[in-house]
């Protein structure tokens, strides 16, 4: 397929007139317009205003999204405790398909081909289904709880590590190695000491697998990990084992000079989920200074509850803006370094080779963009249209491993009109009085 428009290859490249040529699964081509037409002109042609990268969503909870808009204007804990763990408690095998259907749509139809998705205890297997009939590309875990869970969520250590290694063997690196398996913790609060070492011990018998998990999020919850092993929160993770390479931190809000220290050292990805922290009254992540240290930062959306969408563009203008106000500095996270995290960076943390950037011989994962808006004109510069201005809607075209997802505005994997409506009707019947009672009687 020969792709063409102004190429965005990465977060110091742009063709303005540009030119991508797709064979497989792999960028064959990146130019000119001019020449490629020439050399590919018996390819399927397809032209958007503007090609980029697909977007990483760093941290992702997928099959939250029956839940948007049901804990608006509360603290973190309440809205974990008193909301989002009764709503994943209720959810039924097949609520939680068309919860994961429902979030990857919404990913495909605004530009994330790839997410790092913190799924829920249960009936993990309808979400990586649900991933591979939609084609996108992710890192998907069934999340862990040993301690401080509600009935229907709280499981016995051994056998949640167990269900976690069979749900390796079965999916890890399937659908042509484009669903990969993170071992999910949901966070030290409600995960034993037993059940964080065992996680260490999962991972480091399988390559590729990774570690995904919430920390220091919010000041209650540290002081309560505090109460539970007096470590702050960063050195609990890193004494059971849960830095690394291989391990991908939501949030990382509230860390001290020692932690941001031990994140460095150890190579720990940090995902930022600005509109969260912020609609949660969490607080502003440090990510000038994560940056500073070398420390990989990518950018996530969070759930739907606490977003209350996932679309990627939001999140880069949410990420700059945030930190220029925390700042007072006008000059920190421009529009060129918040694209790299949200591509480049996403795909480090994710643990995708030759992803993030449109370059050739590297994965086609490519995103086709709209710019015929009043929203748009003039576009003097198109990182910071994309940065700044974009809207996931602007999105038209999504490819994915070669294969294309979304042209023209329309989905072609899935019956989108489907999913919103029996995911309407399932959010609109659901009852968590009863899950309700049993999370709060856990709450710290």
């Amino acid at each position: 397929m020969l792709l063409t428009g102004t190429v965005v290859a990465d977060s110091e490249t742009v063709l303005q007139d540009g030119a991508v040529v797709v064979s497989g699964d792999r960028i064959e081509a990146v130019g000119s317009r001019a020449e490629l037409e020439s050399q590919y002109a018996d390819h399927e042609h397809q032209s958007y205003d503007v090609l980029l990268p697909g977007l990483v969503g760093g941290h992702i909870h997928s099959v939250q999204s029956l839940g948007r808009g049901i804990a608006d204007d509360t603290e973190l804990l309440d809205w974990l405790f008193d909301y989002i763990l009764p709503m994943e408690a209720s959810l039924t095998a097949e609520e939680m398909e068309v919860a994961a259907k429902l979030g990857y749509l919404e990913m495909i139809e605004s530009g994330t081909t790839t997410c790092i998705d913190h799924l829920s205890v249960a009936h993990a297997d309808r979400a990586f289904e649900a991933a591979g009939e939609i084609g996108i590309r992710g890192v998907l875990g069934k999340v862990l709880m040993d301690q401080r869970s509600p009935d229907g969520l709280l499981e016995d250590t051994q056998a949640a590590l167990e269900e976690s290694e069979r749900l390796i063997q079965q999916y890890h690196g399937a659908y042509n190695d484009r669903i990969r398996y993170a071992v999910t913790p949901r966070f030290a609060v409600s995960c034993s000491e037993a059940c964080l070492r065992g996680v260490r011990e999962l991972v480091d018998k399988y390559d590729g697998v990774r570690i995904h998990t919430h920390a220091s999020e919010n000041q209650s919850e540290i002081e309560t990990v505090k109460e539970d092993t007096g470590m702050r929160n960063i050195h609990w993770l890193d004494e059971v084992g849960l830095t690394g390479e291989d391990v991908v931190l939501a949030h990382c809000v509230w860390t001290d000079e020692s932690e941001r220290e031990v994140l460095a050292e150890t190579g720990t990805h940090v995902t930022h989920c600005p509109s969260s922290n912020m609609k949660l009254a969490s607080g502003i992540a440090p990510i000038w200074d994560y940056r500073d240290r070398g420390i990989n930062v990518a950018i996530g959306n969070d759930g739907p509850p606490c977003n209350n969408t996932l679309d990627a563009f939001t999140e880069m203008r949410q990420a700059s803006l945030l930190q220029k106000v925390d700042q007072l500095d006008p000059t920190v996270t421009p529009a060129a370094e918040i694209f790299e995290m949200a591509t480049r960076n996403g795909a480090k943390a994710a643990g995708f080779d030759e992803l993030g950037a449109i370059r050739e011989g590297w994965r086609a994962d490519i995103v086709g963009l709209d710019t015929d808006l009043t929203r748009a004109t003039p576009l003097h510069d198109v990182l910071s249209h994309l940065v700044f201005a974009a809207h996931g809607d602007d999105v038209r075209f999504t490819m994915v491993d070669g294969n294309v997802l979304m042209e023209h505005g329309e989905v072609t994997t899935i019956d989108a009109d489907a999913v919103r409506e029996e995911a309407s009707t399932m959010g609109l019947e659901m009852d968590l009085e009863d899950e309700r009672k049993s999370a709060q009687e856990q709450k710290p």
